[in-house]
C-alpha cells in the first residue's frame, strides 16, 4: 500500500476520533449540568464519529488480511493512539453518566 494512502487513512482516523473526543467532552459538560438528554445526544454523535474512525481502521486491516503489505508509519501509530484513547474516554463517559444520575437520585431522596 502506498504511503500516501496510509497517511490518508491515518488522518481520517485522527479527524473522526478527534471529533468524537470533542463531542465526548461536550457530553461531560452536559452531565455536570444535569442535562442527560443532551449528554446522550452528544455521546451518540461521538459514537457515530468513532464508528467512522473505526471503519477507516477496519478497511486498512482488511487490506492487510488480504495480503497487502502495510508499511508502518508514525502517523498511523499516532492515529491508533487517538482512536484507542477516545474509545476509552467514551467508555468512561458512559460510566460517569450513570454515577451522575445515581448521585442525583440519592440527593433527591436525602
Amino acid at each position: 500500500m502506498e504511503s500516501e494512502k496510509i497517511q490518508e487513512i491515518a488522518f481520517n482516523i485522527i479527524l473522526y476520533s478527534g471529533n468524537a473526543r470533542s463531542l465526548t467532552h461536550e457530553a461531560f459538560n452536559a452531565m455536570a449540568e444535569g442535562n442527560y438528554t443532551e449528554a446522550d445526544e452528544k455521546l451518540k454523535e461521538a459514537n457515530d464519529a468513532l464508528n467512522q474512525a473505526h471503519n477507516s481502521q477496519t478497511g486498512l486491516l482488511q487490506e492487510y488480511a488480504s495480503g497487502e503489505k502495510i508499511e508502518m508509519e508514525v502517523i498511523l501509530v499516532h492515529a491508533q493512539d487517538h482512536l484507542m484513547t477516545t474509545m476509552t474516554l467514551m467508555e468512561m463517559a458512559t460510566e460517569l453518566k450513570r454515577v451522575y444520575q445515581k448521585l442525583e437520585q440519592l440527593e433527591q431522596k436525602g
